[in-house]
């Protein structure tokens, strides 16, 4: 029996990075799981909206919340941020008296109200949680065997903890978990629990650069010949700002940036055009080219 869930794209998955769109629904009737798109769904706020006004910010969220309960199901997320975001949203909306009724009032025009009994979880944690990474593994066909991967968590995916409670902030485990799975090695480096730069790009380029550079050049030093990525704003930065992060620690770094969904893809033989590999700005070639040679020889 499928696993169903409320499809919530996030903006850049339908914007910037329309290729995480294009491979999630790829993979995801692979993996035993159906998504009924939240359509009428807005901005989580990104954390930005939550600075400005928190109770719009919870309103939004919680309009979210709404629609995926009128159809009972839980929310599944595509975007680490938009997870760190609508979890911590939904926690104070079931957790502190009264917040709940207050904003639903502000629904209330809409016709509209959050009753508090939906979850939000990311791809990333249904896969290792309720998929399991044995069923995942039956679906690999191309195994990226001899393929070192970086894992990037980025931020908002893992904290604040007490809000998200799926891995260990300070030393997660999932993402290395998965790319097992699929026959790759994970490549350790400090860096994947760190900033990826993207909050602060539009503020404070120089510092933003050499955040996402000095990541990116650690796990290049330590063997990766590619990242992976549960979060499109953390793509962004390491995929599009990648030649100037290169520039801010004097190396050249051409490291392919996956979306997690597209590393699962590729390994379940899906073609790269059906993932959307050709709308990066690092090439992936080399990636799909290994992958490709390795399954000849198996």
């Amino acid at each position: 029996m499928a696993l169903r869930f409320a499809l919530y794209p996030g903006c850049a998955a339908k914007g910037a990075t329309p290729e995480l769109y294009q491979s999630t629904m790829a993979i995801v009737g692979r993996l035993g799981i159906e998504v009924v798109e939240l359509a009428a769904s807005s901005c989580c706020g990104a954390g930005v909206v939550t600075e400005a006004e928190p109770d719009v910010a919870l309103a939004l969220n919680a309009r979210n919340f709404a629609q995926a309960e009128q159809l009972g199901l839980d929310v599944m997320t595509i975007c680490g941020t938009c997870q760190g975001v609508m979890a911590a949203a939904n926690k104070r909306l079931k957790s502190e008296p009264g917040l709940l009724d207050r904003i639903n009032r502000v629904l209330e025009p809409d016709g509209i109200a959050y009753r508090g009994t939906i979850h939000v979880k990311h791809l990333l944690w249904i896969i290792v949680r309720e998929i399991g990474l044995r069923q995942l593994g039956t679906q690999v066909v191309k195994s990226l065997q001899g393929l070192r991967i970086a894992p990037f968590y980025g931020c908002y995916i893992l904290r604040p903890s007490w809000d998200l409670g799926f891995d260990d902030p300070e030393n997660p485990a999932s993402l290395e978990q998965v790319i097992r799975a699929l026959g790759g090695e994970a490549v350790a480096y400090a860096g994947r629990t760190k900033c990826c730069g993207f909050p602060i790009i539009l503020e404070k380029e120089a510092v933003a650069m050499a955040m996402s550079g000095a990541n990116m050049k650690e796990a290049k030093d330590q063997g990766a010949d590619c990242m992976v990525t549960p979060c499109p704003l953390c793509h962004m930065s390491l995929d599009i700002y990648q030649d100037r992060a290169g520039q801010a620690v004097s190396t050249q770094l051409n490291l392919p940036i996956l979306h997690l969904p597209q590393l699962l893809g590729l390994a379940m033989g899906i073609p790269a055009k059906e993932l959307g590999l050709a709308r990066h700005l690092i090439p992936v070639d080399s990636i799909v080219r290994h992958i490709n040679q390795s399954a000849r020889h198996l």
